[in-house]
């Protein structure tokens, strides 16, 4: 079974810019589609953004299209969340998520979709 543990979590202005890690142990994460999920205060948790296991399509919510960027480094077992622009709405603790990947080109948003998570990092933006 794999363990993911996030980092890269804090506090930061609006406008302003930070990068998630998650980096798994125990096993690789090669063959795992990989996935952001975000939980706001109040609010139900939702997708951010995945990525498939061979990084040939990713997928992102309309909220934060064109700002985020996620990647993977299969080599470091890790992937990432890039956050640009960030604004006071993106406030929410972020959790990395991982699935068995398959031969099917879709990503999945469904917080039930996902079997492993991680504990979650706290973003917070302030205006």
């Amino acid at each position: 079974q794999v363990q993911l543990v996030e980092s890269g979590g804090g506090l930061v202005q609006a406008g302003g810019s930070l990068r998630l890690s998650c980096t798994a142990s125990g096993r690789t994460i090669t063959w795992n589609d990989m996935g952001w999920f975000r939980q706001a205060p109040g609010k139900e948790r939702e997708f951010v953004a995945g990525i498939r296991w061979n990084a040939d399509r990713t997928r992102y919510a309309d909220s934060v299209k064109g700002r985020f960027t996620i990647s993977r480094d299969n080599a470091k077992n890790t992937v990432f969340l890039q956050m640009n622009s960030l604004k006071p709405e993106d406030t929410a603790v972020y959790y990395c998520a991982a699935r068995p990947g398959t031969g099917i080109a879709l990503i999945y948003t469904g917080i039930a979709q996902y079997d492993t998570w991680g504990q979650g990092t706290q973003i917070t933006v302030s205006s």
